[in-house]
């Protein structure tokens, strides 16, 4: 085919790092004014390919075209201004600034040699408008939801005039509705002759939305083919290399008398949880649904200790519990993972084995890696490798780089590191997100097998049907407060959604 019938070509692209070879002879080939989904298992070299397009790694073979023309960034900021623009999944913002003034970073509009806060507004407000986003253009950009902040990025690409456009996990945190305007912003992009780059785990998501789909596979091309070709079955075949073919194990967990009792629970500073009320069982998976909003991430945070309690009780096996922080949460049994793990989750620039042991280190009540009150080097890369042998991480070795990890493999190590405290229960905030399905299928055999060790799990998830494939009763939140709590053998994903509606 001729060249200039694809506006982004990526050809025989290889890149290796020490101990692995994260792609071996990648391409990728984008037509205008389509949607192109990318996907693949978590390490199957999406990422680091799109690295390779936008600057911010050498590749080193292969090529990128542009139009037909060779192309060769050096960094994400040469790389926009080429037409190349990509919203990554973890949002990289300047959160104590205004949305404008994200939007425009390092290039403000000026005025006799001034910033033009006018200007500023002004062109703002317009493309705004053209995607039909609400947003105030002069709020501050840290306290706007996720899915807020990521419609900003997408609007700074806009601005940019992208001509290829990379979307990473783009509705991983947001409500159907929210889905569905994302949607037309992408069709309205593509309508323009903009090429789509969509990286996602959502299969019904990736034959909705998408023209074209390339598999990957262990850094390698495997497949590109017309969406309307294929299904979700063959998706997954293509991606794990066999068939998968229950989608949620079997419940092997038996939930047992209340483990933790949670009373009028209220947090001190608002928008927060209300007044809330419920129990978690020993040996439960206990699902939390809700809107973006609905303030789940609140409730969970308020338990853990990290947000303050303004009134309400906790109890424990009946003992009443403060967790007035992280800290005292840890000692008390209780363990978090959070759902941005990027931001608050992982130490990105240390490797695997301070980000598994930390949560341990300062432990009072644990196991101390410790030998003649140093620190024991031997116990923390023993308790690593364990912990990557167990969690199946795909890493060169425990010394790499977090950040060097793909997002599912840095999720399981997060999960690893709570797991080595021994919590009684788990509060997991959307633990599978922007985790493709092979490895979703381990982290719920996971949180499955832990329930039926006898620990008590609350998972909040954007997904319903992974709340209904895993959890044995689900409660769901609106506007801060509990709406109702079904057991699964009673729920659909109609009944959730008009409880979530309730107070929203």
């Amino acid at each position: 085919m001729d060249n200039n019938e694809y506006l982004l070509e990526m050809l025989g692209v290889d890149k290796s790092f020490p101990g692995v070879k994260a792609l071996d002879q990648a391409r990728l080939q984008v037509r205008p004014g389509t949607v192109h989904a990318l996907m693949g298992e978590n390490g199957a070299g999406k990422s680091t390919l799109m690295k390779c397009l936008f600057g911010i790694y050498k590749p080193d073979a292969g090529q990128v075209l542009i139009n037909g023309k060779p192309v060769n960034f050096t960094g994400p900021k040469e790389a926009m201004e080429g037409g190349v623009s990509m919203v990554h999944q973890e949002l990289n913002q300047v959160l104590k600034r205004n949305v404008m003034e994200n939007l425009w970073l390092g290039r403000f509009p000026r005025r006799y040699g001034f910033v033009s806060q006018r200007e500023m507004l002004h062109r703002t407000r317009a493309i705004f408008e053209d995607l039909d986003i609400k947003v105030d253009p002069k709020a501050i950009i840290g306290k706007l939801s996720v899915s807020q902040r990521q419609m900003v990025e997408i609007a700074k690409a806009v601005s940019y005039h992208a001509r290829v456009l990379v979307l990473d996990e783009p509705t991983s945190s947001l409500t159907n509705q929210e889905v569905e305007h994302l949607f037309r912003i992408i069709n309205k992009l593509r309508d323009t002759g903009v090429g789509i780059v969509y990286i996602s785990h959502k299969m019904e998501e990736i034959l909705a939305i998408s023209d074209d789909v390339t598999i990957m596979r262990d850094g390698q091309w495997i497949e590109t083919k017309a969406a309307a070709d294929l299904t979700i079955d063959e998706i997954i075949k293509l991606m794990v290399g066999r068939d998968l073919t229950q989608r949620f194990p079997p419940k092997t967990n038996t939930p047992g008398e209340d483990l933790m009792v949670v009373k009028n629970l209220t947090g001190r500073y608002m928008p927060t949880c209300k007044d809330v009320s419920f129990s978690l069982r020993r040996g439960e998976i206990l699902g939390v649904a809700g809107l973006v909003g609905s303030r789940r991430t609140e409730l969970l945070e308020t338990i853990f200790g990290i947000a303050h309690r303004a009134s309400g009780e906790i109890y424990k096996e009946g003992r009443p519990i403060l967790n007035r922080s992280a800290e005292e949460a840890i000692k008390n049994g209780f363990a978090m993972i959070t759902e941005e793990r990027r931001a608050n989750g992982i130490f990105a620039g240390l490797d695997i084995t301070f980000n598994t042991v930390i949560s341990n280190i300062n432990s009072t009540n644990r196991k101390k890696y410790k030998d003649a009150g140093l620190l024991s080097g031997r116990k923390m890369n023993a308790d690593t490798q364990s912990s990557i042998t167990s969690m199946r991480i795909k890493t060169p070795s425990h010394k790499t780089y977090i950040r060097d990890l793909s997002g599912g493999n840095q999720q399981k190590v997060i999960i690893g590191r709570w797991l080595l405290t021994n919590p009684d229960i788990l509060l997991m905030d959307e633990p599978t997100r922007g985790i493709d399905v092979g490895a979703k299928a381990e982290i719920y055999q996971l949180i499955i097998n832990l329930a039926s060790e006898g620990k008590g799990i609350m998972v909040v998830s954007s997904e319903m049907p992974e709340l209904l494939g895993i959890c044995d009763r689900i409660m769901v939140m609106s506007g801060g407060r509990l709406a109702g709590i079904l057991d699964v053998q009673d729920a659909s994903q109609e009944k959730i959604m008009r409880l979530a509606a309730e107070y929203a």
